[in-house]
């Protein structure tokens, strides 16, 4: 038999579905502002935190620590899945949210290295560390909140929001860099004015807590509470339900995997590209990898939409094919598109693009948002359908974050790494490109094809 997504009672009105929309995807472009914006800021963090002149070593430090917060979102995913299973999924995401903003801010706070010699490169890994559990918590409250208030009609075009919402956060990050850059000359702007993104942080955290107070509880959790159905132990059920080992197989290694080395490398590893080998100067490739992920935000929503009329699995796959036949050639063409420009400037000196160029990166960073929109779209509402309602919280974000945290999160580290070694500005590009295959094959063979429909005890 199937355990379906239960809608009981009266179905929510549109006002109370855009109330969730809106504020559960709020919340989740705060809380992932907050994460990217260690990432968005990392080669100033390096200089403050980081005890090496060595600009390759602060590199590799500073993307180490990124990739810290990223192995941490698993164990985040095992504690607040459960309180999400037990206690609900409302209260959870708004704990997640609070100790999210709470870490970011730290940053902020924090001395340099100079002030306070190792323990400052300390004291960041412990706040990278509070930002990865609180991470694990929060993507699949919001996710799970949306789905379950969501007909089953339009469960991939509204959950589509939420992981719109992902890429709203980078964008955030990127939009308050620049603001506060041009607010602050350069002297200023290095010695103490890069801590305000980080302080900025306190003010989301109290819009998004006004916002997510006023939700009620998940219909779904609320009728399994009165029909005592809770899980007794969440985490444990996730992996002794009947059925539950094999999907949370698929969504690790099929889902999880894949969409999330496809979304950084179109993001910070496109960055990184810009501002390293291509010597494009940072203000003007932030510009330019925020506008092209802008442009990117309707692939996300529209492949959900898409995934509620031909299924989730569809546009996962097809996004994965393009991916291998696309991603080296989108890099390929940022080179092109620079040429002449880098021709024209002093050995030294950041290049500034002109309007062509600029277009021509912008059409290949398109191509690559648009990848990562069709593999990332449709996959809150699928990993929603994918598990019991009483065990979802756990199960979905388990897999999720250990796919996103352990194989997504270490693809700019990776990508330096092996540039580094190799002297290929294009040899970072072939670990992603190997795990997407793998992605392929995996979800090829364990994701069904068809309508969309709720996963139960017989989905095999």
């Amino acid at each position: 038999m199937t355990e379906p997504i239960r809608h009981p009672g009266i179905a929510p009105k549109p006002s109370d579905i855009r109330l969730v929309i809106g504020a559960s995807s709020a919340g989740t472009v705060f809380e992932w502002y907050d994460f990217f914006i260690y990432g968005t800021l990392a080669s100033i963090i390096g200089k403050a935190f980081v005890p090496s002149d060595n600009e390759l070593v602060r590199q590799l430090v500073v993307w180490a620590g990124f990739a810290v917060g990223f192995g941490f979102r698993p164990l985040g995913a095992i504690l607040f899945g459960y309180l999400g299973d037990k206690l609900g999924r409302k209260y959870t995401f708004l704990v997640t949210v609070t100790l999210m903003g709470i870490a970011t801010a730290g940053v902020g706070m924090v001395p340099s290295v100079e002030s306070i010699g190792m323990a400052a490169p300390a004291i960041i890994i412990f706040l990278r560390v509070l930002q990865g559990l609180a991470l694990g918590g929060e993507y699949g409250g919001a996710a799970i909140y949306v789905s379950e208030h969501s007909p089953p009609n339009k469960r991939g075009f509204y959950t589509g929001f939420i992981q719109a919402s992902v890429v709203g956060g980078f964008i955030l990050s990127l939009a308050v860099v620049l603001c506060c850059k041009m607010m602050f000359d350069a002297q200023t702007w290095a010695e103490w004015g890069w801590r305000v993104p980080f302080l900025l942080s306190i003010a989301l955290l109290a819009v998004s807590l006004w916002m997510r107070v006023k939700l009620s509880e998940s219909p779904v959790y609320r009728a399994m509470k009165e029909e005592g159905e809770i899980s007794g132990n969440p985490f444990v059920e996730s992996f002794t339900y009947p059925g539950n080992k094999r999907r949370i197989f698929v969504a690790l290694f099929g889902v999880a995997v894949g969409l999330t080395v496809i979304w950084y490398t179109a993001t910070f590893s496109s960055l990184a590209f810009l501002t390293g080998p291509m010597q494009v100067e940072e203000g003007v490739a932030q510009l330019i990898v925020a506008g092209s992920a802008l442009v990117g935000l309707v692939f996300f929503v529209g492949s959900g939409a898409l995934s509620d009329r031909v299924g989730r699995k569809a546009p996962i796959v097809w996004g994965y094919v393009a991916t291998l036949i696309l991603l080296f050639p989108s890099f390929w063409a940022l080179e092109w598109a620079l040429q002449s420009a880098r021709a024209a400037t002093p050995e030294g000196v950041k290049v500034v693009p002109d309007a062509l160029a600029i277009a021509k990166i912008v059409l290949a960073l398109t191509v690559l948002n648009a990848l990562s929109g069709f593999t990332y779209g449709p996959v809150a509402a699928l990993l929603s359908e994918m598990f019991p309602a009483r065990i979802r919280y756990s199960s979905m974000s388990i897999p999720y974050h250990f796919g996103t945290g352990w194989f997504g999160g270490v693809v700019p580290l990776i990508g330096t790494w092996v540039v580094a070694k190799t002297g290929d500005i294009y040899a970072g590009l072939w670990y992603p490109w190997s795990m997407v295959l793998l992605a392929l094959v995996v979800a090829a063979w364990g994701l069904p094809g068809g309508p969309p429909r709720d996963f139960g005890d017989d989905a095999t």
